[in-house]
C-alpha cells in the first residue's frame, strides 16, 4: 500500500513559479510509475503529466509542455512537479498518484491517489 501526500501548492499571480512536492510511504514507490492530475472547480480529474519508474521517460498534457517539469527522487520517495509560468487556467487541485497499469493519462491508471494541494492562479 502506498500513502501519498502532496504540498507545495498556494496563491500566485500569473507567470509566477511554483514547486508542489508528492511524499510517499511504502516500499513500491520506487518500482512504480507516478503522475499528476488537476481538477478544476466543476470538472473531472485531468491528466497534467507522469514519469515512469526511473525518471528516464515522461509524459505531458500538452497545454503544460514547456512550462511543467516532473521529476522523482526515489531515494527520497519523493515525485515533484515544477510548475512555470502559471497561468490562470492552472488553478486546480492538483493530486499525485500512483500508476499500476495502462495508458499514463487515464485515471482508472492508477489506484493510489494523495488528498490534493490547492493551487490558485491570479491574473
Amino acid at each position: 500500500q502506498v500513502l501519498l501526500v502532496e504540498s507545495g501548492g498556494g496563491l500566485v499571480q500569473a507567470g509566477d513559479s511554483l514547486r508542489l512536492s508528492c511524499a510517499a510511504s511504502g516500499r513500491s514507490f520506487s518500482s512504480s510509475a507516478m503522475g499528476w492530475f488537476r481538477q478544476a472547480p466543476g470538472k473531472e480529474h485531468t491528466f497534467v503529466a507522469a514519469i515512469n519508474w526511473n525518471g528516464e521517460r515522461k509524459y505531458y498534457e500538452d497545454s503544460v509542455t514547456g512550462r511543467f517539469t516532473i521529476s522523482r527522487d526515489n531515494d527520497k520517495n519523493m515525485v515533484y512537479l515544477q510548475m512555470n509560468n502559471l497561468k490562470p487556467e492552472d488553478t486546480a487541485v492538483y493530486y499525485c498518484a500512483r500508476m499500476v497499469g495502462g495508458a499514463y493519462h487515464r485515471t482508472d491508471s492508477y489506484n493510489a491517489w494523495g488528498q490534493g494541494t490547492q493551487v490558485t492562479v491570479s491574473s
